[in-house]
Formats: C-alpha cells, sequence, structure tokens
C-alpha cells in the first residue's frame, strides 16, 4: 500500500525507535527520585526538552510535555483563559481551526467567555484587517493555526501576532501541521503560545509539547505534585519524551527540504496535465505547506475515488452519515461549493514517499476518472 496520509499520523523513525528502546527496560526510573536511575530518567527528559526547544528556536524551560496536541491546545486556550477571566472574557479563533480548538472554545462558550470566528478567503486564509476589526479591550488571546491540516494553506502568523500584541492580546498557534516541515520559530513568528503534536513528525502517538513564552501566566489543567514546573502534575513519561526530543533533533534536517516541494509540485503538475479541468486545488497555491495538496476531483465524491483505489491511503474532504454526504467545515468556510467540496482528496506526502509511487498514484487517479 502507498502511504500519503502524512498529515494524519506518521511511522515512527527508526532512530526515535532506537532511543526510546533503552528507557522501556534499562532506564526505568522516576525522573523525580534523586538515586542513580531516577537522574538516568531526569536527564533524559531534560535533554529532550532541550531538543524541542532547539527546534522552535527556544529556550528550554519554556518547554512542557503534554500528552499530545489536544492536551497543549486545551492548555493553551483554557490556560490563558482561566488565568486571564479578570482583565477580559474574549477569544478570537478561526472557522478553519481542528476540532482541538473549536471545540475548547465551544465549552469555553458554555463558561461565559465570548469567541469570536474569523471567516476566511477562497485559499483558506485569514485576513489581518478582519482581525484587527475583531479585537476589542476585553480580547485575552487569539489562536490561529499556523497552517491547516486539510489544505496545507499557512497562515500570515508573525503579522498576525503583531496586530494583537498592538491590543495587548496573547497569541497562541496550533503547529502541529508545521513543525518539522517548515520554519516555526517563535521569535520569528511573534507567538506567546505553540503546540506540538509528536505524531505528526515521526514521533509515538500520545506526546506533545506546548511552548510558553517566559513571562505568559497559564492556569495549569492537571493538578498534584507539581512535573513540569508545576504547569502538568503526573510522572513525565520518559519513554515518549525521549521520543519526541528526538524527532525534533531529525527534523531539523528536513525543514523546508526542495525535494518535497519538487515531489508534490510534481504529482500536482502532472494531475493537472492529465486531468486539465477535472481537477481543482484547494488551499493556497503559494502558502502552502511543501507535503499537501488537497483535489477536487469535478463530478466525483472523494470517497468513491479512493474506493478504486484500495492499495492508496489517503484522505477525503468529505463524510458520509446516513446515506448523506457533507462536505468539511474548512471547505465550507472557504466558499467551496458541495459539488467540488465532495469530491475532494487530501493527498499528504512524507519523509519515505518515493517518485516511483507518486507515478504510480497518478496512473491510478486518471484510471479511475477517466476510466482508462
Amino acid at each position: 500500500m502507498i502511504y500519503l496520509d502524512y498529515n494524519a499520523t506518521t511511522p515512527i523513525d527508526e532512530s526515535v525507535q532506537q532511543v526510546m528502546t533503552p528507557f522501556i527496560m534499562t532506564h526505568f526510573g522516576n525522573p523525580s527520585s534523586n538515586h542513580e536511575y531516577g537522574q538516568t530518567a531526569r536527564a533524559a527528559v531534560e535533554t529532550a526538552r532541550s531538543q524541542v526547544a532547539l527546534l522552535l528556536h527556544a529556550s528550554a524551560d519554556e518547554i512542557y510535555f503534554t500528552s499530545g496536541g489536544s492536551e497543549s491546545n486545551n492548555t493553551a486556550l483554557k490556560g490563558v483563559a482561566w488565568h486571564n477571566r479578570q482583565r477580559g472574557n474574549h477569544i478570537i479563533t478561526t472557522m478553519i481551526e481542528h476540532p482541538a480548538v473549536i471545540n475548547v472554545c465551544t465549552w469555553l462558550e458554555k463558561q461565559g467567555f465570548q469567541i469570536t470566528y474569523l471567516p476566511v478567503d477562497a485559499t483558506g486564509r485569514v485576513s489581518p484587517t478582519d482581525l484587527e476589526a475583531a479585537l476589542t479591550d476585553q480580547t485575552i488571546l487569539v489562536s490561529i493555526m499556523h497552517a491547516n491540516n486539510e489544505t496545507g494553506t499557512i497562515q500570515p502568523i508573525r503579522e498576525l501576532t503583531a496586530i494583537s500584541h498592538q491590543r495587548g492580546a496573547l497569541f497562541h498557534t496550533d503547529a502541529a501541521q508545521t513543525v518539522g516541515k517548515i520554519a516555526t520559530d517563535v521569535h520569528e513568528l511573534g507567538v506567546d503560545l505553540l503546540t506540538v503534536a509528536g505524531h505528526k513528525l515521526y514521533a509515538p502517538k500520545g506526546i506533545g509539547a506546548l511552548y510558553i513564552r517566559r513571562g505568559v501566566e497559564v492556569e495549569s489543567l492537571i493538578h498534584g505534585a507539581g512535573h513540569e514546573r508545576g504547569m502538568r502534575a503526573g510522572t513525565e513519561n520518559v519513554i515518549l519524551d525521549a521520543a519526541l526530543g528526538q524527532a525534533c533533533e531529525i527534523a531539523r534536517r528536513w525543514i523546508d527540504d526542495p525535494a518535497m516541494h519538487d515531489l508534490t509540485d510534481y504529482f500536482w503538475s502532472e494531475l493537472k496535465n492529465r486531468l486539465g479541468n477535472k481537477v481543482v486545488l484547494n488551499g493556497h497555491p503559494e502558502f502552502r505547506l511543501p507535503n499537501t495538496l488537497n483535489i477536487s476531483f469535478l463530478g466525483w465524491n472523494g470517497h468513491e475515488i479512493l474506493d478504486r483505489m484500495p492499495d492508496v491511503a489517503a484522505s477525503t474532504g468529505s463524510a458520509c452519515h446516513s446515506g448523506e454526504t457533507s462536505i468539511s467545515p474548512v471547505l465550507q468556510a472557504m466558499g467551496v461549493s458541495f459539488d467540488r467540496g465532495r469530491g475532494a482528496v487530501r493527498f499528504s506526502l512524507g519523509r519515505y514517499t518515493r517518485r516511483e509511487e507518486i507515478d504510480r498514484v497518478i496512473c491510478d487517479v486518471e484510471h479511475v476518472i477517466k476510466g482508462v
């Protein structure tokens, strides 16, 4: 099978697996213990923290390990909201966020917070002007994803953070899809909080990190013995912390990989050349992740296309419930029509994708669409 669903999850890199192994059986100590077993584990956790920080150009004491992207997003939004609720109750996000942000905002609305959901243009980009107009004296946080998981569209985060800071609002970005793919420098982006999800960059599921800029105060969600410098109670998962650290270490070699850009561009150009006006690219043609293609096959249902290519693992932009089809909220927010949206398929390439695999998929798609 050809795997083209790297935005959903990635395989564990072999070197990441090798780093994990000693901490499964040999170095099993509790990082809070003072003896040698514990201190070996503690050293591994802090090494991993420094590796994550290095990838983000942050300081190690600004990195907090979590169970994944969802917990990082929950901590960022709820933590900032509760800590600043006496100052304001307004939060701004977008209509195209991952459910790990959208559903948190829905919950916060029930707690009395006001949420503004910014629209996006036809390419999936947020307008800085819209953000500026939405900010009020009550705005305490803006949360806008770095790049969208479905379309790959990259947001103008630096410009958005500057506007937010001018009005005194903190800025969080869900960078689950960008860390390890494109440069994610917290200082260049200007963000106050940033989410990392390990299984999106060749680490295991169940591990993530949250960058919190030094000086930003956030309420803890998990209370206990004061681990992670009081931010997240619970004995550290040394195995997974070490895995994420190693994944971030090797990811620095793959940032903005030109080979990935070239392979993705080749994939799209070949499909366009062979299928012409039967295919349309969803998302921004330029400001897009180097590995992501969201393509609508006009006149088709994405599920039907993938069903006819059982050897290809990819995702669709629609969902089927009780025989009825609905297109994704992301595509809806972009103003994509139902007919176009139902034919959307997301192909997301990865570190192990080969040119010969793409050639095979191109032929398979052409065979399905043209019936040849």
